[in-house]
């Protein structure tokens, strides 16, 4: 790892706040930290730096304007600073983030970015958010916000477990199929903890207590997760990733006993 990364990484952030703040000085906004990056387990190449900023006052048009294009317009004026290519989040009231109700909100995704009407968190964000979350600037207003209960968190996991049976019955040949292990030891571990931790920390806890019928691939997964950019064109790697499907939908058999159990 390069030994500059943790600054990069920190100036980014710094820079991404004050852009931020300044754009909605009268909007008294609340912007945080969520996910990999407060629960120590960032990785560049294939984490993301997760904000939620929160406002009282609609967004406008004209400041949605410059929120949309801000993550390139930073990224231009450092170009050495990759960090900025890995925000993503959401910006709107706070009004609107409780109710789900319609409003002027930014996106950015790893898809690109957009202004939207609507922005909702999964249990699982919610949970990392008031558990976890690290509050960059204004009122910490996460007193208003609900922790997630448990049939949440049941079907929240249902639902990804519904993706992995869809999706991942076959891989591609990539390092982030890799990452479909990783969803579902953390589901696992959800449903029998009631709560949520890092993927990395899932993965690990999986192995501990002999949880996953393919070992050797999640141990693979896992040393993928801790260093992406080693394995990004590692060819040996990528072949195995392609290979994937039938030892994820394995460990998914396990996923789905777990949630039959608990729906039983």
């Amino acid at each position: 790892m390069d030994k500059r990364e943790p600054y990069f990484r920190q100036k980014a952030v710094s820079s991404m706040v004050s852009a931020v703040s300044e754009i909605l000085a009268d909007n008294q906004l609340s912007i945080y930290l969520y996910g990999s990056s407060v629960l120590n387990d960032f990785r560049l190449g294939w984490s993301d730096i997760d904000i939620l900023v929160l406002t009282q006052k609609r967004i406008s048009q004209n400041q949605a304007q410059e929120l949309v294009t801000l993550r390139q317009k930073l990224l231009e004026s450092e170009p050495e600073n990759k960090y900025y290519r890995s925000f993503e989040g959401g910006m709107l009231t706070l009004t609107a983030f409780c109710s789900q109700k319609s409003d002027c909100v930014v996106y950015w995704g790893s898809s690109g970015q957009r202004i939207t009407d609507t922005y909702s968190f999964d249990s699982f964000c919610m949970a990392e958010l008031l558990q976890n979350g690290k509050l960059l600037y204004g009122q910490d207003i996460r007193s208003r916000l609900k922790m997630p209960e448990y049939r949440d968190f049941h079907a929240d996991v249902r639902k990804h477990y519904e993706s992995i049976r869809k999706y991942a019955q076959t891989t591609g040949r990539s390092i982030y199929s890799f990452g479909w292990l990783l969803d579902i030891a953390r589901g696992i571990y959800t449903l029998r903890r009631e709560t949520v931790i890092s993927k990395t920390e899932a993965a690990q806890w999986a192995l501990d207590n002999n949880l996953c019928p393919v070992s050797n691939a999640l141990e693979v997964a896992l040393r993928v997760r801790k260093n992406p950019t080693a394995y990004l064109n590692d060819e040996q790697i990528l072949n195995y990733a392609e290979t994937l499907g039938g030892e994820i939908q394995r460990f998914a058999d396990v996923l789905e006993k777990e949630l039959n159990a608990v729906s039983a």
